[in-house]
Formats: C-alpha cells, structure tokens, sequence
C-alpha cells in the first residue's frame, strides 16, 4: 500500500507562487447536480460548448469525488475543506457554520489574505451560513425562486407530497426569465465593479440547473430530439445490492405530468430535461467567462467550474443522488489556473482538496483546520497519482473509491457493497461477497478504516469545537 501522506505532501510542495503582477483573482462556479455528462467528460450528446472550451484550456480532472452525495452537505465540506462523519455534513441541511464552528471558510480565507469575496446564487446551500465572516458584501440571491414557473400548465396540477408543480416546462422565453439567468446577469455586473476596485477578488457563482425541475427556455430543449435520447440500458438494481442501496425518491415530489415513471418515455423526458437544463446553464456560464475575457482578466484569474455531487439518470432506476455508486459520488472539476497546462487528469482527487489546492494558487496560507490536500502539481504534471483512495459517505454508508474499485461499508458492517470498476463500469453488480474479491474488501476495507479516521482527527484540531 503506498503512503497517501508522502504523495500529499509532495502535492504541497510544488504548488506555484503567484505572478509578480499580483495575486490571481478566483472565479468559483458551482453547478448544482451537474453530473460529468459534458462533451469535456466523453458525454455524446449533451451540448455544452462553453465548459468543453473552457475545460481545453484548463485541466480537467475525471476522478473527481465529492465527499458527501447531497447538496448542503457537499458545499460545506468544500467550503471548510473538512471531511464527513456520522455527526458532521450529513444532509442537504447542513451549514457548515453548526457542524464546524471553528473552521475558517474558503471565502473568509481569501479575504483576510486582502481579497474581495463576493457570493451570487447557490454557493453555501444557505446564504446566511458564515455570512458575516465569508464575504465582503451580504450573499446575493435572485428574487426568482430557483422552481418559479413559466408555464400555466405547469401548476395546472400539483404533487401530493410537496404540493409542487409539473417536473417539467419549456416555454419560449428569454434566458433571463428564469433566477439563473439573473444570477448569470449579476456576475456579470459584479465583474465590472470589481475590475474597477483594483483589488483581487473571489466571486462565487452557483448556479442551481440542471438540479430539479428541469425548467429552461425552449430553445435548449429544441437542441435534443426527444425520440433521438438513448435511455440507460441498465434500468434495474445491481446484483447483489443491499437493502441499505437506495435511490432519491426527490423526483416525486413533483408532478410528473402524464408520464408512467417506469415508461421509457418518461426516461427519455427525464433525460431531455436533464440535458436542456444542462445547455441552459452551459450558456450562462459561456456569458460569465466573456466578460471576463472582455474585461481582459482571464489571464490573472483561476476559474473553476465544480459539480457538488453526481446523479443518476434512471440508472439502476434512480433519478438523483443519495448513495454512494460512482454516478452519485463522481464530480466534474475543471481548473484553468494562470501558466498552467491544458489537459486532463485521472488523479484521485476530493471536494476538500480544492480549498487548499486554491490557496496554494494564490500563495494564501492554508488554515490548520482543512484536512483537505492541495492537488496543485497535478496542474504542472496531471499524470502524477495524487490519492489512492477518495472518501464519501451517506448517512450510514461509508465509501472509498481507487482507480478500480468502489467500496461501501455500511453502519456496523451490516452490508458491504464492492463494485469493480474496471470490469464492472457501471457498477451492476455487487461482488463483496465473492470468495476471489475477499482480499480486496479487507484492503478497501483498510483504506476506508484510515479515512476515518483522518475525518475525525478535525475535533482535536486548532480552532475547532
């Protein structure tokens, strides 16, 4: 078993110093529920021009992992750069300001080192979360409700559960009809005012599609034929799949119009609205980063575009998140830092990574609290191996992901899940329990073990609770 700590170490080593022009400003881009379905990530049909033309400029990382599979959760171990444990990030209402009190934020950072930060959309799942102490202005939130309707029929009938509308809607409207549109607008403008403050920035920028519903104006959703979409062609439970695997029943708290959600039509209207919203958001961003062209601030500005967890598209028959399969846990990252190579990595690398990977790009000393590593010289050299295993968990299952295998524990060691990724892509079979895999779950096992206890390591930590 190589050392994890020596190839981290060595990580944080060879992290650049900034520019003698000044300290590189820092675009953050979070894009909720965005799977790597991008034409950067292999995706052959989604369209998305913008981020595969930023991703050939930057590094693409394809074995990126988030830490926990559910939004709030997810940001808050971004933004602290703390990893997860039963107690701590479990769910979509985590603030990281409650489960890590003492924990410096990445906002808060970058502004005691002299930084305006500015956050626009969702970038913590609650604005008020470390309000005072991330940002420079109050957090910014479009008037628009992210579900707000364009269509009559939309609310024509309602969902028991959540009394919400129709999943689905695509109304001939402009961009800016939508909170998103208007969050594309204000980062716009804020890019103007800060390029006139002379100051060096952090603005986060989180937009909210393709998360559910799956609402865009109607020119994205005429970018797809409908009767062209390939549905997934595993439409069933793994193999062996514990009890304990569950998908996200959050596609049902919406009315699902007159579609049978076991038709393959209602997958392929799924999977239309998933990739229309994906478009959507793909122009909007493409917007964001020609101001910043324009203003002529790319060539002192990292920007990065971050995936908070994965989703599944009627994979296994899961719409969403909520486990800890690779489709819930694999995040798109791309990082286009100044002088840095154009490329693609397959490193290993976490969601708690990027907070000190950041502050290495920027030459911002990183607070003892984050136990994230800098991946900065895979920026240099994407070959390097960088982990050799990625830690998530889910309420009560427990993962760690290598290059080949996917591994779960679940509370107490109640079920096991081992999926081998290299003959099983797609995860349709769990063999744990397959006598010729033993080894291998004692050493995923071991791996698991050692991240466990990194995770809770945090409460002995300066500043910490």
């Amino acid at each position: 078993m190589k050392n994890p700590i020596f190839l981290c170490c060595l990580a944080s080593t060879l992290a650049f110093a900034p520019s003698a022009a000044g300290k590189p400003n820092v675009l953050f881009i979070a894009i909720d529920d965005l799977r790597p379905e991008l034409g950067c990530y292999g995706g052959k049909e989604v369209k998305s021009p913008n981020i595969d033309k930023l991703a050939g400029q930057g590094m693409v990382f394809k074995r990126a992992y988030c830490q926990v599979p559910v939004c709030g959760a997810s940001r808050a171990s971004l933004m602290t750069g703390i990893l997860p444990t039963p107690t701590r990030f479990i769910n979509a209402d985590t603030k990281a300001s409650k489960d890590a009190p003492g924990a410096a934020t990445l906002p808060e950072t970058f502004k005691n080192a002299g930084y305006t930060t500015l956050s626009n959309g969702k970038v913590f799942h609650h604005k008020e979360d470390t309000q005072e102490r991330s940002w420079s202005e109050p957090a910014w939130q479009p008037k628009l409700a992210g579900m707000a309707s364009h269509d009559p029929e939309t609310t024509r009938r309602l969902s028991k559960t959540k009394q919400r509308g129709r999943i689905y809607e695509a109304p001939d409207v402009a961009d800016d009809a939508y909170s998103d549109g208007h969050l594309a607008r204000r980062t716009i403008e804020d890019l103007r005012r800060l390029n006139e403050g002379g100051k060096p920035f952090f603005l986060a920028c989180g937009f909210v599609k393709p998360h559910m519903p799956f609402y865009a104006p109607k020119k994205y959703w005429d970018l797809y034929k409908r009767d062209k979409i390939k549905i997934a062609d595993n439409r069933y439970r793994p193999k062996n799949a514990p009890e304990q695997l569950k998908g996200s029943g959050e596609f049902r708290t919406y009315h699902l119009g007159d579609f049978d959600e076991k038709s393959k039509d209602f997958d392929r209207m799924m999977r239309h609205g998933y990739m229309a919203c994906v478009s959507y958001t793909d122009k909007l961003v493409g917007d964001v980063l020609a101001e910043l062209d324009r203003l002529e601030l790319s060539d002192n500005t990292i920007v990065v575009i971050w995936g908070d967890h994965g989703w599944h598209l009627g994979e296994h028959t899961f719409w969403g998140k909520h486990n800890t399969t690779h489709l819930a846990t694999r995040v798109p990252l791309i990082v286009r830092a100044p002088g840095k190579k154009a490329g693609s990595s397959a490193s290993l690398v976490e969601t708690s990574d990027l907070f000190p990977t950041l502050c290495s790009l920027a030459g911002i000393e990183v607070p003892k609290t984050v136990q994230g590593r800098s991946f900065a010289n895979l920026l240099d050299r994407p070959g390097q191996p960088f982990r050799e295993a990625a830690y998530s968990r889910f309420v009560t299952g427990d993962a760690v992901i290598t290059q080949r295998f996917n591994y779960t524990r679940y509370l107490g060691g109640t079920a096991e899940m081992l999926y081998d990724l290299e003959k099983d892509p797609d995860e349709n079979e769990n063999i744990a329990g397959k006598p010729e895999y033993k080894e291998t779950v004692i050493q995923m096992a071991a791996f698991l073990k050692q991240r466990q206890d990194e995770a809770k390591q945090f409460r002995n930590a300066e500043g910490a609770k």
